[in-house]
């Protein structure tokens, strides 16, 4: 019987597009088991497909994507729901239920996917609360809670179901510095406590770098860089440079491609109006 493999995400030769705008073009990464990795780059540049073309949300267009040693694409409606199992999603800004209590939205993937007894899902989700230290919040609603909380609430309900992978879409976004450090550091205690392979979408630099293993940097559909922290950070591709360096001027420009101005505003070549 082999090993099962260093990488539990492998891409390879990866492309999708929306209609006729390509967004990933021929990606190749992995993702190894155990560690963090983070997905970087320039809005738009294909993080969050990458999450949502694991989950089976979206199908490339050509190339292979495996989970598991598993191609995705090749999975049955009940392979995909028991793949999904393994995973869990913590989305932006949480996505928690409104109308349910903090305990029922970390009970509901142990409700929806397990026929385990009350009892039970009621010391899971007490256990996963504690661990993100929201024990005491488990009767309030998301509304009466603050917004890193409610990230925390997610968190718990992410790894309900004890999953391998556990995939973060911008967890940092809008939080205070306070529950940014905070939530930063839960996903690397709970990463390494629970030996969790991570993906973080972020666009948060520093807090990002500082718990990634790896950091892969998407833009204009290809891999602009992959490495350790400190190795993206001395990069010398000019694209790098400019995501890292936060400079306004570089090869992401601030015009979205467009027809000329003499086009749009009808100016002749003369520099007169028609």
């Amino acid at each position: 019987m082999s090993s099962p493999s260093s990488s539990l995400v492998v891409l390879r030769d990866l492309h999708f597009g929306y209609g006729e705008r390509p967004i990933l073009e021929g990606v190749t990464l992995e993702i190894p088991r155990g560690k963090i990795t983070a997905l970087m780059g320039a809005s738009g540049g294909g993080k969050t497909t990458v999450l949502r073309l694991i989950g089976g949300q979206y199908q490339a267009q050509s190339g292979s994507l495996l989970f598991d040693g598993q191609e995705v694409s090749q999975l049955s409606h009940d392979q995909l729901y028991a793949a999904r199992r393994r995973m869990g999603m913590l989305f932006q800004f949480g996505a928690l239920f409104t109308d349910i209590s903090v305990f029922d939205n970390v009970a509901f993937p142990l409700r929806e996917h397990t026929t385990l007894p009350e009892s039970m899902v009621r010391d899971i989700v007490l256990m996963k609360l504690e661990a993100v230290g929201l024990r005491g919040a488990r009767d309030l609603l998301p509304s009466e809670i603050s917004g890193g909380m409610a990230r925390r609430v997610a968190l718990a309900r992410a790894i309900a179901l004890d999953p391998e992978l556990v995939m973060y879409d911008e967890p940092f976004a809008g939080l205070d510095p306070i529950s940014l450090g905070t939530a930063a550091r839960l996903i690397r205690q709970l990463n390494d406590a629970l030996g969790l392979t991570s993906i973080v979408v972020s666009h948060d630099l520093d807090e990002t770098f500082a718990i990634a293993d790896q950091v892969i940097v998407l833009a204009n559909g290809r891999i602009a860089a992959q490495g350790t922290p400190d190795e993206v950070r001395q990069s010398r591709d000019p694209l790098v440079h400019q995501f890292v360096s936060a400079a306004p001027d570089g090869p992401v420009r601030f015009h979205y491609p467009a027809p000329s101005a003499g086009q749009d505003f009808g100016v002749q070549a003369s520099g007169g109006r028609p």
